[in-house]
């Protein structure tokens, strides 16, 4: 029996009228009226489906592992432009913004999003595999990053505090955009083959979009990411005071934007674990890992030295020890090129130490 060419189709309405509804909420204004800012939350939360939606058209359009890296890069987007965004308009928690949302966002992709991966996939197929070697190559390079912008700052001299003075922070930039990039390398050049999901299901083999499709898709995709960052940022205060007049700590805000801004990678690995393409789940999340810290870190680093903005980088020693263990259990998780189910329940019990102690310190 032929494939069914699903490929030509049209794109489905709402992923096009509610970026655009999204779009009259915000300029309508969402700041002040409590009914609209829950419009606009639900809207921005229609806002990143339907990025998820587009980019997974474009994503078919090209092909792996290109499809991952388009959405890994269409997050990161969001939040270097939401960070940069919040940061440049000041506050008081502007010295740990960056730090806290791309801590939220590491603690949510290793333990969150891979988690549930593993989980799911384990609960429908039992047992699933995958490209040992790409994991490796992924997680080797996270570490590195981590280790450097996250974790040395506590450790250097030059400055007091959790801080690196303006030539480190130079440096660290520098040292993660050549990570990053040596790793997108190896994932679209050299080793492009450890990346590729042996998967041999016609159901999973559609037909491409036509180029029409994936232009409208990526057009859309634009649209979705702008005003995501745009909505997130206009309700940005009103979850603030929310987070404060619940008594929890504001630390907690970060948690809350990472989540947001990672929930169209969320559910695009988690709907390639339930079809059981792990690999594909294993490329975005860690793919996304390493844009979110490799190309944020050094993004919010220009915006800092330009601005003369303060950046506290250093994390504390209960978020470095859950920042180790979720690493560690990562690697050991990924390293035998197959999965089950205990593996996932482990991550996320993982994630939900690491949310409970933010809210209870």
């Amino acid at each position: 029996m032929p494939t069914v060419q699903k490929g030509h189709q049209p794109l489905p309405i709402w992923s096009l009228l509610l970026p655009i509804a999204a779009w009259v909420i915000y300029f309508v204004g969402v700041k002040e009226n409590t009914i609209l800012q829950l419009i606009g939350g639900a809207l921005l939360i229609g806002s990143v489906l339907s990025a998820v939606h587009h980019a997974e058209v474009v994503a078919h359009k090209v092909g792996e592992p290109f499809g991952t890296i388009i959405l890994a890069l269409a997050i990161t987007v969001i939040e270097v432009a939401l960070i940069v965004s919040l940061m440049v308009a000041g506050g008081d928690n502007t010295a740990y913004l960056a730090r806290d949302t791309v801590f939220a966002a590491i603690m949510l992709i290793l333990n969150g999003i891979l988690g549930g991966c593993l989980l799911i996939g384990g609960l429908k197929h039992h047992e699933q595999f995958f490209s040992k070697k790409s994991a490796t190559t992924a997680l080797v390079t996270l570490v590195v990053i981590l280790v450097i912008t996250l974790v040395l700052p506590n450790f250097t001299t030059t400055t007091s505090g959790a801080t690196y003075s303006s030539s480190q922070l130079i440096f660290v930039a520098i040292a993660s955009i050549v990570l990053y990039a040596s790793f997108i390398l190896m994932q679209t050049v050299r080793h492009r083959d450890y990346f590729l999901a042996d998967d041999n299901n016609p159901a999973h083999h559609a037909a491409p979009p036509s180029t029409k499709v994936a232009m409208t898709s990526l057009l859309f995709l634009i649209i979705c990411l702008g005003i995501v960052v745009l909505l997130a940022k206009a309700l940005s205060p009103a979850v603030e005071a929310m987070v404060v007049g619940a008594g929890a700590p504001v630390a907690l805000v970060g948690v809350i934007i990472a989540a947001v801004v990672l929930l169209p990678e969320g559910v695009a690995a988690l709907t390639a674990a339930h079809r059981n393409r792990l690999q594909t789940s294993i490329n975005l999340a860690l793919g996304s890992a390493l844009a979110s810290i490799g190309l944020t870190i050094p993004a919010v680093v220009i915006v800092c030295l330009m601005f003369d903005i303060n950046m506290v980088l250093g994390l504390d020693w209960k978020s470095m020890v859950l920042l180790s263990l979720s690493s560690f259990v990562a690697m050991l998780s990924l390293n035998h090129g197959q999965t089950n189910m205990l593996y996932g329940i482990v991550l996320l019990v993982i994630l939900a130490t690491y949310v409970f102690t933010v809210i209870v310190p």
